[in-house]
């Protein structure tokens, strides 16, 4: 891996205000453990060991009642905002909370609250690629699988080329300023907002797309918890 050094400071936002309905459990998905700690622990611990980090901001369901249990969050370089609705209105509580106290060009890192496997060499990669542009950008996957566009009954309209195709993971990577004023732009358009990179699309930049692991799996579904047990399985 490349030299630490080259990696600037940066800023750490958490959404986390979801339910996640799809896991169709009791509690919310990050709330879930997976060994000795919970999945939304696991996600912090991917961030805490960089002395890069300026602090963390994890915006929360004004409804949680789990995440004050958690020891981590009286880690005094997490700080709390009360989310959204949506993904990017919670996004967005946390850009504007940092804006009070940090810089226009800072980067902000933006990762799923329920995606705990980031391996640390693709963080570092993530990093030193993106500070290098002017733009920012995202970990992401090549397309492996044969791609179908469907119509609105199931049916397949054509197969795409997956060559050209990536999907996206996080982190997403870009200056503070910037990316508040894409997501406040977007929301008041009512464009669809998915990703924090598909805000900055809107606002006209093109993203640069980072290779990152595969295993850097949102958790969505049962079975994506069964899938990661064992990275987090101790003797």
């Amino acid at each position: 891996m490349k030299n630490k050094s080259a990696i600037k400071p940066f800023w750490v936002v958490i959404p986390a205000a979801g339910i996640g309905k799809r896991m169709q459990s009791a509690i919310p998905k990050q709330y879930l453990t997976l060994g000795h700690l919970t999945v939304i622990e696991h996600t912090l611990n991917c961030f805490l060991s960089f002395p890069e980090l300026l602090g963390i901001v994890v915006c929360l369901s004004a409804t949680d009642n789990y995440w004050t249990k958690l020891a981590i969050s009286k880690d005094s370089i997490i700080q709390m905002v009360k989310g959204g609705k949506e993904r990017a209105h919670s996004v967005l509580a946390g850009l504007q909370l940092l804006a009070k106290q940090a810089q226009f060009d800072d980067w902000v890192l933006v990762h799923d609250a329920a995606r705990p496997n980031l391996q640390l060499s693709d963080l570092e990669k993530l990093l030193i690629k993106v500070q290098q542009d002017e733009i920012g950008g995202l970990l992401a996957v090549p397309a492996r699988d044969t791609l179908k566009q469907a119509d609105l009954s199931g049916r397949v309209i054509k197969t795409l080329n997956r060559s050209s195709v990536w999907h996206a993971l996080t982190p997403q990577a870009f200056r503070l300023g910037i990316l508040q004023q894409a997501l406040e732009q977007a929301l008041q358009a009512n464009q669809m907002i998915t990703d924090e990179a598909s805000a900055m699309e809107l606002a006209g930049y093109a993203p640069l797309l980072v290779e990152g692991r595969s295993d850097n799996r949102k958790i969505t579904r049962p079975e994506d918890i069964e899938w990661l047990a064992p990275y987090f399985t101790y003797g």
